[in-house]
């Protein structure tokens, strides 16, 4: 099936009219920039002389960026730390204008920040600073309350589980969030980690990139694109009870198979030729982009197609950064309308 212009620009101006529950582990993304040009006397490593220190949203939060920059309202939901960089999380939100309500602080969480020292335009470490315990019951209970509370006040028309294995999707929570919108009808969608692979049973979509597929079904199939990677993907659908499985494959696209009453649709959307300059939350923009799709009742192969040329958009962009919905359009109507 083809779309015009005029399609394209409906759906888009229907994305503002939706409003997006996430639920997951949010961070900060660090940059630490400067030059390079001698090595320390101490020991056999480089000097970076710091020209710029700035700090961006990343994983769940990075997700809610996406959202709004889609011209939907994301309302988000976690648990950071009692801590400075929970501060500085707080307050980029609040730049950002995001809804902040739905954020637990607890002493005993640290706020995962991700630090990248970058030299000379080149990335030369990363020092990740967080506690990837499960979240206690207490800060569980309070997380599920806030939640219930969002469900029925914020009425979402879907939900995004973003998972980072840092500890705040458990499984009573999971299970407990897909019972509650089940019994909503809200669609529910999931960018999965190895740890609670098997948890999120009966959400709408499944949407694991191809590492994370081989980890959470502890299978071994060629790289990229394959029969085997079909048939793969059509048990985990089955086996998940998910309507529909999208599975990201870096630079050979996205595999999407999809199940709806006794329909069945399957495809590989190919991904374009693009100058990758960083790959970090490429799955992020392609969630995000996959839950308003299904949430606007896009097609399968329409959702895929969507997704997978977005997540490609924000590859040529040097760190974590959201779509732009003014750029994504304009690509859909260039190559498909």
């Amino acid at each position: 099936m083809t779309y015009d212009a005029n399609w394209y620009h409906k759906l888009f101006d229907g994305f503002k009219d939706l409003r997006v529950l996430i639920i997951g582990d949010v961070m900060i993304d660090a940059y630490i920039r400067g030059q390079v040009d001698r090595i320390s006397p101490e020991a056999p490593v480089p000097v970076v002389m710091v020209g710029k220190k700035t700090s961006r949203l990343g994983g769940a939060a990075n997700v809610a960026l996406n959202i709004k920059s889609m011209g939907a309202t994301p309302l988000l939901c976690s648990v950071i730390g009692e801590d400075v960089r929970g501060d500085e999380f707080i307050h980029l939100l609040c730049d950002e204008a995001i809804f902040c309500d739905g954020i637990i602080r607890s002493n005993d969480r640290k706020t995962t920040t991700k630090s990248r020292i970058i030299g000379n335009n080149v990335q030369m470490l990363r020092v990740d600073e967080e506690a990837i315990h499960p979240l206690i019951e207490e800060d569980e209970a309070r997380l599920l309350q806030l939640i219930s509370h969002l469900l029925t006040t914020g009425k979402p028309h879907a939900i995004i589980f973003q998972d980072y294995d840092k500890g705040v999707l458990t499984p009573t929570l999971i299970g407990e969030v897909i019972r509650k919108a089940t019994v909503l009808g809200i669609p529910v969608t999931v960018d999965p980690k190895r740890n609670q692979f098997r948890s999120y049973k009966g959400v709408t979509l499944f949407k694991p990139n191809f590492k994370e597929l081989l980890e959470g079904t502890g299978t071994h199939l060629p790289k990229g694109y394959s029969v085997q990677l079909e048939e793969a993907v059509a048990r985990l659908r089955e086996e998940m009870n998910a309507e529909q499985v999208m599975v990201t494959l870096s630079e050979d696209g996205v595999y999407y198979h999809s199940k709806s009453g006794i329909n069945i649709e399957s495809g590989h959307v190919q991904a374009h030729h693009r100058k990758i300059a960083d790959v970090s939350g490429a799955g992020d923009t392609v969630i995000s982009v996959a839950t308003l799709c299904l949430a606007a009742g896009c097609p399968p192969g329409c959702t895929a197609s969507m997704a997978n040329l977005a997540g490609g958009i924000v590859c040529e962009e040097i760190g974590v950064a959201p779509v732009k919905s003014s750029r994504l359009l304009d690509e859909l109507i260039r190559l498909f309308a």
